[in-house]
């Protein structure tokens, strides 16, 4: 049976009969959709689905990756619908387009930032150059570990790759990291990946959320655009749970003297003791902050659970799910978890 599909850069609602894809629907109904090869081999017609259910026939994995379909987007071109769906096309600058790398890397230093995270420093003996969005991750392969996945805090081009890993407790990578790392050990890295990365075309305000190390990603994320010069207000939260758990805030303090249009804003979501600082969760305080979000874009990284909140909140603010940015970070309990729930 057809149903209709929600485009959001056209001006009503098209029609996709049983078999049909949303591009050759759109198409048929006299509308232009950015499109390529319309045989799911070049991504031109990459799209976040922002609700409803499609089924995708096959495609190339150079045209959508696993981590861009986990992360809800979708080729029109391949997508048949299954119920009736709300799409919107991948605007200019929303297709970060890297070549894939294998580095050798030797860690340049492993400096303790807070009781339970390391920033690490890698320089890159060979494999590269190393070209990133930044706010993407990379595969990370530590001697003898298996490998796992870590945001670049560092600036696309920079001569060393700067990332910051947190000790999950049970976890194996992380207490390798922590205790037994050291300068001048061979890690190996790939990548890069995921699409939460900044729009460096946007000029509207923006929002940079973060929990705990997720400050990697969003370190960069805010760096960059300062240094481009981007002019929108840019505020960045950065939710801990206690100020043992805050690092970088003289960085962030620092930026804020530099740049009128930036803002750092910590939250302490469990006090140990009396404090002046901002308290409770990060999505309460974003939500108090931020009840309207109009042309905003929001950029977000942590424990799932953080990220979620704060999706909710920046949804009731009026924020449309396409323009707020996160990668899907779990860690093996998470994922275990999430496994068992599922069976």
């Amino acid at each position: 049976m057809p149903h209709q599909v929600i485009v959001r850069q056209l001006p009503e609602p098209i029609t996709v009969e049983d078999g049909d894809t949303i591009l050759s629907a759109a198409q048929f109904a006299g509308f232009d959709y950015p499109c390529g090869c319309q045989s799911g081999n070049c991504g031109a017609c990459k799209s976040m689905l922002i609700r409803g259910e499609v089924e995708l026939i096959p495609y190339s994995e150079f045209a959508l990756s696993d981590e861009e379909r986990a992360a809800g987007l979708i080729l029109a071109c391949r997508a048949t619908l299954l119920s009736d769906c709300e799409v919107a096309w991948l605007e200019e600058g929303e297709i970060a387009a890297h070549p894939q790398r294998k580095l050798s890397c030797s860690v340049a230093s492993v400096e303790p930032v807070t009781h339970d995270i390391r920033r690490i420093r890698l320089t890159i003996d060979s494999g590269g150059p190393f070209d990133f969005s930044a706010g993407q991750y990379a595969a990370v392969t530590f001697p003898g570990q298996p490998v796992r996945d870590y945001s670049m805090a560092s600036q696309p081009g920079e001569k060393e790759l700067e990332f910051h890993i947190r000790l999950v407790p049970g976890g194996k990578v992380s207490p390798y990291v922590l205790d037994r790392l050291q300068p001048g050990d061979k890690v190996a890295v790939e990548g890069p990946r995921g699409i939460s990365f900044l729009r460096e075309n946007h000029s509207g305000p923006i929002l940079a959320l973060a929990g705990g190390s997720g400050l990697a990603p969003i370190k960069s994320i805010v760096e960059r655009a300062l240094k481009l010069g981007m002019k929108q207000p840019i505020h960045l939260y950065f939710g801990v749970r206690d100020e043992r758990d805050l690092y970088l805030e003289e960085h962030f303090r620092a930026l804020e003297k530099q740049h009128a249009n930036f803002t750092f804003t910590p939250v302490l979501s469990q006090p140990s003791g009396p404090t002046e600082r901002r308290t409770g969760f990060l999505a309460e305080a974003v939500k108090a902050d931020h009840p309207a979000l109009d042309g905003a874009k929001a950029y977000l990284c942590g424990p799932p659970v953080m990220v979620e909140t704060c999706m909710t909140a920046l949804s009731a603010a009026g924020l449309p799910r396409e323009h707020c940015h996160a990668d899907a970070f779990y860690t093996e309990a998470d994922k275990i978890a999430l496994n068992k729930g599922a069976a």
